[in-house]
């Protein structure tokens, strides 16, 4: 899977998503720290990839509809740290068939999922 990590989440998890044969890349790798959302946005569909971050500026379903991107990974850990952030996200990465999220807006707590899908 194609992914962009947002600069909201640890480096090291872009090294473990590679790991497990991802194509992750960072918003420092593309110098894209500190830039707006709408060009972190832009840049993540011209790319065509699956977007992760905790920004809730990303959370608004009527303007990030299923189906109307590549996809959206919104991690609310309830006290996010760097080592929970990353357990989490390599947890559902080995777990889940994320390369069922592609255009879905998915939302992960601690303890659940919620994948939206596409209408079709």
């Amino acid at each position: 899977m194609k992914i962009k990590l947002d600069e909201n989440l640890p480096l090291r998890l872009a090294i473990l998503l590679k790991d497990l044969g991802h194509d992750a890349h960072t918003l420092h790798d593309e110098s894209l720290l500190g830039h707006a959302d709408r060009e972190i946005w832009e840049a993540t569909q011209k790319e065509s990839r699956f977007l992760i971050t905790q920004d809730l500026d990303f959370s608004d379903l009527r303007q990030f509809a299923p189906g109307s991107h590549h996809g959206i990974l919104l991690v609310r850990l309830r006290a996010p740290n760097r080592r929970d952030i990353i357990e989490r996200v390599g947890e559902l990465f080995q777990k889940e068939n994320v390369g069922e999220w592609a255009g879905c807006f998915v939302v992960a707590t601690e303890r659940k999922i919620r994948v939206l899908k596409p209408d079709k």
